[in-house]
């Protein structure tokens, strides 16, 4: 069933009457106690992983939804929220964990890349040939060369904890980790541990 075109404002928070951006985002903060960013990959075998984080870092996932008296879902029990990626790089979820921030105010960036992912059957100069010969697209400018593909998972890691670090969207207090999730063993191992800056 479509919706009347005309009713889409209706959806769009900033478009309420009354609005007041700072207040709405103090209340939105309320209404879902995010704590825990989890980027992963979109590898139907791994979809324990936020499962695996959550315990690990004490987390409530999947949680349950909060509906109020006429049934409208108004919030979330869940403090785990996932990034769903390509290879679980960092590269594509910066923005996701910038906005993240904005709303909710996060205290952990957990990045896991896992064992047998298809992002490590694959080269870096291999996908870009074969952008050119397949699709006559040269796609070497477009992403950095070590977000591509994985060779090494302690070097992607490190990697992507870095740029993680690095980026201005993410705040210094956040603490951030790159762990291995074992696909056989549901086991996750830690590579990297980046403690965020105490706020003075």
């Amino acid at each position: 069933m479509n919706l009347p075109r005309q009713n889409f404002d209706a959806y769009v928070f900033s478009k309420q009457p009354g609005y007041d951006e700072p207040t709405f985002r103090k209340e939105f903060a309320k209404a879902m106690a995010l704590k825990t960013v989890v980027i992963y990959c979109y590898d139907p075998r791994v979809v324990d992983i936020p499962a695996a984080v959550a315990r690990e870092f004490g987390e409530v996932h999947p949680g349950d939804i909060i509906t109020d008296a006429q049934g409208n879902k108004i919030a979330t029990t869940r403090s785990l929220f996932e990034v769903v990626v390509a290879g679980g790089r960092a590269i594509d979820a910066l923005r996701s964990v910038t906005v993240a921030q904005h709303l909710f105010g996060i205290k952990n960036v957990v990045i896991v890349h896992h064992t047998y992912c298809g992002a490590t059957s694959f080269t870096t100069d291999g996908i870009i040939d074969a952008h050119k010969h397949e699709h006559d697209a040269d796609i070497s400018a477009i992403y950095e060369r070590e977000s591509i593909s994985i060779s090494d998972f302690e070097t992607s890691l490190k990697h992507d904890t870095r740029l993680m670090r690095e980026s201005k969207g993410t705040p210094q207090h956040v603490n951030i980790y790159g762990y291995l999730y074992d696909i056989d063993t549901d086991e996750l191992s830690l590579v990297v541990e980046d403690k965020g800056l105490i706020p003075a």
